[in-house]
């Protein structure tokens, strides 16, 4: 009886595998939050999810800020996708929820000013780590979009027509699946060493821990 060779255990090196592997205990219980699972049930108060949309215009404008500030650092570049922009999207949600003057009527909580001051620190320092910011968001964005916002549209009795959901709506990509895809693959050609990819993983989990504070700090402000 001949012994069959033994295969060592497959190791990944593509970026958006470590990323996947490296994030997912952290986004294990990012899903499983109070937060997201009343969610989830249609238990969402109408003034909370505006407090949310709120923290995201933040996070997005910070974020998109850097991306735009980074589009032709070679360690960034290859995700540079405008159609992923949730600002104006979210803006117009702002509108919607709270009237032109919501600038003048909302602000930035503690929580999401310390997750603001991380982003703009990565772009301004080491662009590379905008990588696991933009993966996180972005990605979780295409992943649950649209159950979320049938669920928002039916919980908070929202218009058919996409006002107050504009966030969730990405008129420039036609399937989420097919860009995901694009994506991680274009992660996957950034010529990084192991000990980048560490850190940008790294980096990613400490993204999962901002936006689970930032919904910890709405549930206090409720």
């Amino acid at each position: 009886m001949r012994c069959q060779p033994v295969c060592p255990p497959h190791s990944p090196t593509d970026l958006s595998e470590l990323l996947a592997a490296g994030t997912k205990e952290v986004h294990e219980k990012a899903e499983n939050t109070q937060f997201v699972k009343d969610f989830l049930r249609g238990r969402i108060r109408k003034e909370l999810f505006k407090l949310g949309d709120v923290a995201l215009y933040y996070t997005y404008e910070a974020m998109e800020e850097e991306i735009e500030r980074n589009k032709d650092h070679p360690d960034f570049s290859p995700l540079y996708f405008p159609e992923l922009n949730r600002r104006d999207a979210l803006s117009r949600d702002l509108d919607y929820f709270y009237g032109e003057d919501w600038r003048e009527r909302v602000s930035c909580s503690p929580a999401t000013q310390r997750y603001v001051e991380r982003i703009h620190q990565v772009g301004q320092e080491e662009p590379v780590l905008l990588v696991a910011h933009a993966y996180t968001r972005y990605m979780g964005d295409l992943s649950g979009g649209q159950v979320l916002k049938k669920v928002a549209q039916r919980a908070l009795k929202l218009p058919s027509t996409g006002e107050g959901v504009y966030f969730y709506q990405f008129d420039g990509i036609h399937s989420a699946k097919a860009f995901k895809q694009l994506y991680r693959s274009r992660m996957n050609e950034l010529e990084l060493d192991m000990a980048t990819k560490d850190r940008l993983v790294a980096e990613a989990v400490l993204a999962f821990q901002f936006n689970m504070e930032v919904r910890k700090g709405k549930g206090r402000e409720r």
